[in-house]
């Protein structure tokens, strides 16, 4: 195989809207489906869709969009399993099933008030900054910006 065929996915999700932080999702688990490499690099108020409400419901449902008429991401997300389109979870199921690497940067919790222990138990992240974030890059791989 050529070196195009093993060129990785970096996506840093740094928007903290429902819609944008989705697509994210689906990059990362259409890479990981053709067998390339993704990393999610989690920042600033993405970091909110790895969270828990009070109640312990995922915090994602919660997050605003950034077009269309939808009161928040639950109510967006819901729209999209209507019409057969991945879910939020499905999309993060997938991506964790497939490898993903789920990366969550220390300084974007910091400026939001938050610590690891604020993210949900159920999803496997590696904390770190941007050093450990543009270490795990490949050289001949794409980052993407969202």
């Amino acid at each position: 195989m050529s070196t195009e065929e093993h060129a990785s996915l970096s996506i840093v999700v740094y928007d903290g809207h429902f819609d944008k932080i989705h697509y994210a999702l689906a990059m990362a688990s259409s890479a990981a489906a053709l067998d390339k490499p993704a990393t999610l690099f989690f920042t600033m108020d993405a970091v909110r869709a790895l969270m828990t409400d009070t109640d312990g419901n995922p915090a994602w449902r919660a997050l605003p969009v950034s077009r269309g008429t939808h009161a928040n991401g639950g109510a967006m997300d819901d729209e999209l399993a209507e019409k057969f389109i991945g879910t939020f979870e499905e999309l993060l199921r997938a991506c964790l099933d497939m490898g993903v690497t789920v990366m969550v940067c220390e300084m974007g919790l910091k400026a939001c008030d938050l610590g690891v222990e604020h993210l949900r138990d159920d999803i496997p992240v590696t904390p770190g900054g941007l050093v450990t974030f543009l270490t795990h890059v490949s050289k001949d791989g794409s980052v993407v910006f969202i």
